[in-house]
């Protein structure tokens, strides 16, 4: 499958590791915000919260007016909740 190749690259398994290293709430904020655009972390912010809302058993509809976000990224994050790798699920567990 070409995601496992992606997911393999010494570029991802690395900044996969950066991420463990990450102490606490304030380091991670400042990891993102320099790694990432405001954009995009504002975008997987929503995403995430789409899956929590999601967990909750809350409708796309509802999700849609509270999120703003698409009924296509809400059906896509429904998607890989339940069909993906697991790391929604188990994020959605530690976080519950």
């Amino acid at each position: 499958m070409e995601l496992e190749k992606q997911l393999q690259s010494k570029e991802v398994q690395e900044l996969a590791r950066a991420v463990l290293k990450l102490r606490n709430e304030e380091e991670a904020l400042a990891f993102f915000r320099d790694v990432l655009t405001l954009e995009e972390l504002q975008y997987i912010s929503r995403r995430w919260a789409v899956a929590r809302m999601l967990a909750k058993k809350m409708t796309f509809e509802e999700i849609e007016r509270k999120t703003n976000m698409s009924s296509a990224t809400i059906s896509r994050v429904n998607y890989w909740i339940h069909h993906g790798m697991g790391g929604y699920k188990s994020m959605l567990k530690r976080c519950s």
